[in-house]
């Protein structure tokens, strides 16, 4: 990884593999760590697609956002739990549909905060981007910098990108959801993916993360996930693994990952 700033360093655990940075580094990036890149090689060594479903789980990302904007018409998004930038990010492909779209980024890690601050700018004529330094445990706080820049009267898009596997508690999970799609105004849509438990090579990955130093992963059931979406209606192919989601790669096959969007009614 390049040079960091003094402040940054001083916030970084560059010996502590990193969630977001071991997903940048499983992507082919280059801001991760030794750490980061030890642990990933250790998970990968146990289930190798798991730079498959990084990849994968982008264009699925890159795909819910391209139709919210051309075919749902939404020109609001809050990307909960950003990352790093990968590829094409939220705001990019929804001003390649409509230039006046909104992003709220939300994370609470400083290397994204950097990269929010000197990447994340609007290309969009009467677009915005803007950064919420947050964790997703505390939805009033990024209701409140969602606001700074978004009407949440009008319909938004809410999206938790493989991001809630790291809370254990299920009813944890589904409350920060229902908290966050409480607050934005009917016809908004709640886009979600997850890692699931559906195979023993994805749940030895899991358990190598955990040994090799990383954030435990709480894999969950498709039911479980499931969960997540009541109340709302689901856009067509509803709950599937995240290549078969309208896919536009079909050969792309099964990835122990599934997601969905959903409407509110």
């Amino acid at each position: 990884m390049s040079d960091t700033d003094p402040e940054l360093a001083s916030k970084l655990q560059v010996d502590v593999p990193h969630a977001a940075r071991m997903w940048n580094y499983w992507m082919g990036g280059k801001d991760n760590f030794q750490a980061d890149r030890d642990a990933g090689d250790a998970v990968a060594g146990v289930y190798p697609e798991i730079a498959v479903m990084a990849r994968q789980s982008r264009r699925f990302l890159i795909r819910a956002v391209r139709f919210l904007a051309a075919e749902a018409g939404v020109r609001q998004f809050v990307d909960v739990g950003t990352g790093l930038p990968t590829m094409e990010n939220t705001h990019e492909v929804a001003q390649s549909v409509a230039p006046e779209s909104r992003t709220v980024y939300v994370d609470n890690d400083p290397l994204a905060l950097v990269h929010a601050r000197a990447l994340l700018t609007s290309s969009g004529a009467g677009g915005a981007v803007t950064y919420v330094d947050a964790d997703y445990h505390d939805p009033e706080r990024i209701l409140a910098g969602a606001r700074s820049v978004l009407d949440l009267r009008e319909p938004t898009a809410v999206l938790f990108m493989g991001v809630l596997g790291y809370e254990p508690d299920l009813d944890v999970v589904r409350s920060i959801v229902d908290h966050m799609m409480g607050a934005v105004a009917s016809g908004s849509f709640l886009v979600l993916w997850d890692g699931t438990d559906t195979s023993p090579a994805v749940v030895r990955g899991a358990e190598k993360l955990t040994e090799s130093g990383g954030a435990p992963y709480i894999l969950r059931s498709p039911e479980q996930l499931a969960e997540c979406f009541a109340g709302l209606a689901p856009v067509e192919p509803g709950l599937v693994p995240i290549t078969q989601w309208r896919p536009d790669d079909p050969g792309a096959g099964h990835i122990d990952a599934y997601g969905a969007v959903a409407r509110k009614p």
